[in-house]
């Protein structure tokens, strides 16, 4: 056995004599005890060696022994983010630097020394459950693991300088809109608009960064809607709370590993067109599912969905152009003409900067609330008008007394008539929804 430069080194010298070790008696890598056994059996060794050598002897060799067998038996200083003893929106690994974002948004460091064929490692553990690999031949993969409760994504060399891995973790947000509202995201009259639209068939795009609390408001939205609300909810990984409504929710299934079998969003969304939802809810809009979202009008159903932008026209963009790229002989207009008449409001979410260790928790917030306007003729792009908006983070979001436009100001007169109420009413703060 080598002499080890100092603890870190020796950690990954023993961990990898114990591997083969025991793979050399055929021993499998959950048998507890002979895992204990050998993992023992190798640091009293290494301890015993150092007393004829310059290696320096470990100072806690019972603690030694039980990083080894944590690392054989579960994943190594990564079990706590596996097992869930740590919550945390997002773990990010590169190479031998390991951080996450824990859930109240801040950025915290693992101390805990780990070495890139640990990861890798782990990284083998958690896709053997989902059938797949990583290699060479293979150096990108995204696959859902932990029983569909996360997802995790991973490049390796020669694509990547070193490892780098991405486990995003499901966590349930029981948040409502009320609740929203006292933690600034949206404001009293800006929730009231939302209640109401979820009382007509409308469809609502949210858009925002990674970790800007997009899901959240899709969940709190959710839970404002009303019960006999017939909701089908597509989505990668499980975060959508349907609660209380007559819904059903679906999951993509990745390929085996023979390339077959594989069930995505866009087979999801064109099935739950054909089941009379009165809502279709999509998780994230990343890829061809788009196109099937053009047909959400035509089949009578609102839509609820999210995609990545850095503002409201801007999603609205990024959802045509990946609607073009997966239609068949589809131009730019008729998608956006289309997607113009279908989606009547853009939400646009932001975050602070993660904060660092001890710091509050950096705010999300709803910085802009636009219309869509119908595509007036030769139009190359959206119309949007904003109804509310934030001039800056932490300030007040304000209705900025632009109307509704004239289809969708319809359709809410219809849900506040009964009740007494005009939109310009909801607009400027009525809190009785």
């Amino acid at each position: 056995m080598r002499v080890a430069l100092d603890e870190a080194d020796t950690y990954e010298q023993l961990r990898l004599a114990v591997l083969d070790e025991l793979r050399g008696l055929g021993t499998e890598l959950d048998d507890d005890e002979e895992v204990a056994a050998t993992v023992r059996r190798l640091v009293d060794t290494y301890q015993a060696s150092c007393a004829d050598s310059a290696a320096r002897r470990l100072a806690r060799p019972d603690h030694m022994a039980e990083r080894l067998r944590r690392s054989v038996l579960a994943f190594g200083p990564l079990t706590p983010f596996v097992d869930g003893s740590v919550r945390y929106e997002e773990l990010m690994i590169h190479g031998t630097e390991v951080t996450w974002i824990d859930d109240e948004g801040r950025l915290r460091s693992l101390d805990e020394p780990v070495s890139e064929s640990e990861v890798a490692h782990v990284v083998g553990k958690l896709l053997a459950e989902s059938g797949q690999a990583v290699d060479e031949s293979r150096p990108i993969v995204q696959a859902q693991v932990l029983d569909g409760t996360a997802r995790l994504g991973v490049v390796v060399p020669p694509i990547a300088d070193a490892i780098d891995v991405t486990l995003r973790r499901y966590l349930l947000r029981r948040e409502t809109l009320d609740q929203l509202v006292a933690h600034d995201m949206l404001s009293d009259a800006a929730a009231g608009l939302l209640m109401a639209m979820l009382r007509t068939p409308t469809g609502v795009l949210v858009t925002g960064p990674p970790g800007s609390g997009k899901t959240t408001l899709l969940n709190a939205m959710l839970r404002a809607a009303p019960p006999p609300l017939r909701v089908i909810a597509c989505e990668d990984t499980p975060e959508l709370s349907l609660g209380h409504l007559t819904g059903a929710r679906w999951r993509t299934r990745a390929a085996g590993p023979d390339g077959r079998n594989e069930i995505d969003l866009r087979a999801l969304v064109r099935m739950a067109l054909g089941m009379r939802p009165d809502l279709i809810v999509v998780g994230e809009v990343r890829g061809a599912e788009a196109y099937e979202l053009t047909r959400a009008g035509n089949a009578g159903s609102g839509l609820l969905s999210t995609v990545h932008a850095n503002g409201a026209r801007e999603g609205l963009q990024a959802l045509q152009s990946t609607a073009v790229m997966a239609g068949a002989n589809v131009s730019d207009r008729q998608v956006r003409s289309v997607f113009s008449n279908i989606i009547d409001l853009v939400l646009h979410v932001s975050r602070e900067p993660a904060s660092l260790p001890g710091e509050g928790s950096p705010r999300r917030q709803v910085m802009e609330i636009s219309a869509v306007q119908p595509l007036p003729a030769r139009a190359d792009d959206f119309v949007v008008e904003p109804i509310f908006q934030r001039a800056e983070f932490g300030g007040p979001l304000r209705w900025t007394g632009n109307p509704l436009p004239l289809g969708l100001g319809h359709r809410l007169e219809l849900v506040l008539r009964p009740i007494g109420v005009s939109v310009t009413e909801l607009l400027e703060g009525w809190k009785g929804l």
